[in-house]
């Protein structure tokens, strides 16, 4: 019987990113997933800096190497012209790193069309499917012109990637592009599912994004007896940013930290109105959290059957729930056990092989061009 052919492959690739939120985390994971699958990875850092914790993480990754750009953020950017321009830069920067093929963490940047190397770009979220949820009605102007570049970028890409299938079907319906779906992996690191729990609840994430719907969950505070904490920064780099009254603020965690937070939760609430796929969840998963969700779609893919939904701005609801489940801590070791069982198919091993799988197919074409 004869072998069948191995997929082509990168040995090299040249990854862009910044260090605001969940998508440094995805790529410290994924960087350290290609290393095991032998690809090298050239990671080019956009906006600031990265912090020591987000350095730390990346630090035991064989092969991989740092770059800081010094570009801005391209929804920090104040027209197309400065997007295209930071398009250019990377173009170059990848062409210098003589890597094989780029993975794009912000594919606006493909908009110039400057890229010479196949691209696969990632798409962790966008302001029209943002606007869509948190909003509603006509975006403002600031918005749909870079909405229009984030398209032009799509179309650049050889191919794209989504973290759920409901974001994948989401960017697929507004946008007009085919988009595969790659969930996202965590490596567990030190959480511990079924761990001594305390009974308060956690959030985290970046709490000044009004997608994460801190106000709501706010609100749902003030109606408990039991106590809500949350992790993360309330300012962000726009200058945006969240008040609270009635949640208590441990503000922006490292790995060590937020772990020991996570392992002491005995319930892990989200009211999000938007979250393409939620990496704070699963950690709160892989940790035994209970999880009190928002009903949106990518929720509900992701975590039904283990997790108790309610409506993202039913304050009266959200607090009845929370609650509940801190003054029946059986019914909350219950529904954590349901949640590290899903989440223990979200592995890093898994989202390497699908990324791996949408390189594969962004290679093809060049490399059978090159054979013809």
């Amino acid at each position: 019987m004869s072998t069948p052919p191995s997929r082509p492959a990168p040995r090299h690739v040249f990854m862009i990113a910044d260090a605001v939120g969940g998508v440094w985390t995805y790529v410290a994971d994924l960087a350290a997933g290609l290393a095991q699958a032998g690809v090298r990875t050239t990671l080019a850092v956009i906006g600031p800096a990265p912090s020591p914790g987000q350095l730390a993480l990346c630090a035991g990754v064989p092969g991989l190497s740092l770059v800081e750009t010094g570009l801005t953020l391209d929804w920090m950017e104040d027209e197309p012209t400065a997007i295209a321009a930071g398009g250019r830069r990377l173009a170059e920067l990848a062409r210098a790193s003589s890597a094989d093929l780029v993975h794009l963490n912000s594919p606006a940047f493909a908009s110039a069309g400057a890229f010479d190397l196949p691209v696969v770009g990632a798409c962790h979220s966008c302001l029209a499917t943002w606007w869509a949820a948190v909003k509603g009605g006509a975006m403002p102007d600031d918005f749909r012109w870079r909405t229009r570049v984030l398209a032009e970028g799509y179309r650049a890409c050889d191919r794209l990637i989504a973290p759920s299938a409901a974001f994948a079907e989401a960017t697929s319906a507004g946008y007009g592009v085919d988009v595969a779906s790659v969930r996202n992996g965590r490596s567990r690191g030190g959480r511990l599912a079924g761990g001594q729990k305390r009974a308060h609840v956690l959030t985290s994430g970046r709490l000044w994004d009004e997608g994460k719907n801190l106000a709501a969950l706010d609100a749902a505070a003030a109606r408990m007896r039991g106590e809500v904490r949350a992790a993360g920064p309330l300012t962000g780099p726009g200058g945006a940013a969240a008040a609270v009254g009635s949640v208590r603020t441990l503000g922006a965690l490292d790995a060590e930290a937020m772990t020991e937070a996570l392992n002491a939760a005995q319930v892990f609430a989200s009211l999000a109105r938007y979250e393409p796929f939620g990496l704070g969840v699963l950690e709160a998963a892989q940790a035994g959290c209970a999880l009190v969700l928002s009903d949106i779609p990518s929720f509900r893919e992701l975590w039904r059957g283990a997790a108790i939904f309610v409506r993202p701005d039913d304050t009266a609801e959200a607090a009845a729930v929370m609650d509940a489940l801190l003054a029946d801590p059986d019914e909350a070791r219950r529904l954590g056990a349901l949640a590290a069982e899903r989440a223990a198919a979200c592995t890093v091993e898994a989202m390497t092989q699908g990324t791996l799988a949408a390189y594969a197919q962004a290679l093809a074409p060049r490399l059978a061009g090159a054979a013809a």
